[in-house]
């Protein structure tokens, strides 16, 4: 037996054991769409964790967490007589033929570049498809993964800085406009003007090919490791951190620092 037919096997046993699943176990018959949409939100973050932390057994497994709720939409669908996997799976390999001409046509691309353009391009002439550039970017995504999206659909149609070192002096006019702000201190306005200045350090990092949400996030796990440390060491000497000052607090960060805690 060939792994490809292997690989099969084991999907169909996940169908059939999903078939069983619906039919026999009172939690599995009770849930729909909506009551999933949950879980499948925690499930996708739990991923995205297990990837940054390049755990493969973690993201075997949830690989496998997450397939299961693709499985369970699909058997809700195919009970609603809307759809079944086996339409979920036609429909996207439709869409990658479409989308990859280069690949499944005549059409020559030489660079990933040039296959992201062409890629929005060809989803504003699919039926149903996207009419506006920016309708592609979900409502619902986080807003630094929102802001990185948006940026970077304006690029492949043309909208991008020519010299990608003057976004820096962008940078620095909306600090400037957020500093004025402060002076006034109008919190509306501050909000507004923190907002722009967020906007425009996303697109700094896209235009040097760093993405925001996992530099923010690996400040976020080196931060999270750091204060750890710190409060360890406060509390191995009988110290509250709160009773502390903060060149204390600060002198202990330095140690976390040159103990490279990250």
């Amino acid at each position: 037996m060939n792994k490809r037919q292997e690989n099969l096997d084991s999907f169909n046993r996940l169908l059939d054991i999903m078939d069983e699943l619906r039919e026999k176990c009172p939690w599995d018959r009770e849930q729909t769409n909506e009551s999933l949409r949950a879980n499948t939100i925690e499930e996708t973050y739990e991923l995205s964790e297990a990837i940054l932390n390049n755990d493969q057994e973690e993201i075997k497994k949830e690989l496998g967490d997450l397939l299961l709720h693709i499985i369970f939409y699909a058997k809700i669908g195919e009970e609603n007589n809307s759809f079944d996997i086996g339409d979920v799976c036609n429909a996207i390999s439709d869409k990658l033929v479409f989308r990859h001409p280069h690949v499944f046509g005549d059409k020559s691309i030489e660079s990933a570049e040039l296959v992201e353009k062409s890629w929005e391009q060809i989803k504003m002439t699919e039926k149903g498809g996207n009419k506006r550039i920016l309708d592609g970017v979900p409502n619902s995504l986080p807003a630094l993964i929102k802001a990185y999206r948006i940026q970077d659909k304006a690029r492949n149609s043309g909208f991008d800085w020519n010299v990608r070192r003057d976004v820096w002096d962008k940078v620095n006019e909306e600090m400037s406009e957020l500093k004025i702000e402060i002076e006034k201190m109008n919190q509306d306005r501050m909000e507004a003007e923190f907002g722009d200045l967020l906007f425009s350090i996303v697109n700094a990092a896209r235009l040097y090919h760093v993405n925001p949400d996992n530099a923010l996030e690996r400040t976020n796990r080196k931060f999270i490791k750091r204060f750890n440390y710190l409060e360890k060491e406060a509390k191995q000497n009988g110290r509250n951190l709160k009773d502390m000052t903060l060149s204390e607090m600060e002198e202990i960060w330095q140690e976390a620092k040159k103990e490279d805690v990250e």
